[in-house]
């Protein structure tokens, strides 16, 4: 197996809507940009799998040093991992700066040091090393020309994560994780034990709505900020934005009943929805 083809099988396995958005680019980018999907998913991985959080911050470690060694790909220090190897094509072409792969394991590692967020100002940090960056090189791989385009990628990075957040309300509960602000969880009158325990409530359902506004808001700021110039090479954005608000959308529309089920979007879905948007442009 090449290191594309491990980078491919990684995407498609991990079934998120990215890889939907991908479908419609030239093959150089779409290498290039399920080189730096699968990275993601191989970091956070080390997180979500590891136990002992000594050993997840080790593996860490070594990703950084890989990817260390994708930039001295050449002069003695090639990387071991078939993403690694991936990435080293990747770079020689396209400009992902080493400074924001890193930042993007420093959002991993704060989820070893924190379990709960007491404020959003926290939860942005999080946000911006997890999904701001990835937008920002996604940004780049896509191509632009205005660096305006770079603030609209940012937003749209935390607009996806805010979105993951409230879908994953009742999933990350059962693994001892609330990302929703803990002064927010007070103001709606909502405990950590409501959440632990799946409790559904008008509360709760308010909580919600009110996280699903917020996540709007910065779709709308997103969308708003990038340069017409730039739209067309951005529509990867464009469709990830699209199946994610109708995420979204569903979610509200079933009552924010997030915390016993997990609400999806089947495949063929977000293939018809990543078609009609990449059509309109």
């Amino acid at each position: 197996m090449t290191p594309d083809q491990y980078c491919q099988k990684k995407a498609v396995q991990s079934g998120s809507s990215f890889y939907y958005s991908f479908l419609y680019l030239p093959p150089e980018k779409r290498r290039a940009i399920t080189a730096l999907y699968a990275f993601c998913r191989e970091v956070d991985d080390v997180v979500d799998e590891c136990t002992e959080a000594s050993v997840a911050r080790m593996k860490l470690a070594w990703w950084r040093q890989e990817i260390a060694s994708v930039f001295s790909a050449g002069h003695g220090n090639e990387p071991s991992h078939p993403v690694t190897k991936a990435l080293v094509t990747v770079v020689k072409t396209i400009n992902l700066p080493v400074g924001q792969l890193n930042e993007i394991i420093d959002g991993m590692e704060m989820d070893l040091d924190y379990n709960r967020y007491a404020d959003f100002s926290i939860l942005k940090l999080y946000c911006h090393h997890v999904a701001g960056v990835v937008g920002q090189l996604s940004a780049g791989i896509f191509g632009y020309h205005d660096s305006k385009t770079l603030e609209y990628a940012h937003n749209l990075g935390l607009a996806f994560q805010l979105t993951n957040i409230i879908r994953d309300v009742g999933e990350d509960a059962r693994r001892d994780r609330i990302y929703l602000p803990q002064d927010e969880l007070a103001r709606f009158s909502v405990s950590t034990e409501d959440i632990l325990h799946s409790r559904e409530s008008d509360n709760f359902r308010r909580l919600i709505e009110f996280q699903i506004e917020r996540a709007e808001t910065y779709y709308t700021q997103a969308f708003a900020e990038l340069p017409a110039e730039d739209r067309k090479n951005q529509r990867p954005g464009f469709i990830m934005a699209a199946i994610y608000r109708t995420l979204l959308e569903e979610i509200k529309d079933d009552g924010c009943q997030v915390l016993r089920q997990r609400v999806s979007l089947t495949p063929i879905r977000k293939l018809w929805i990543g078609w009609k948007t990449w059509i309109r442009g």
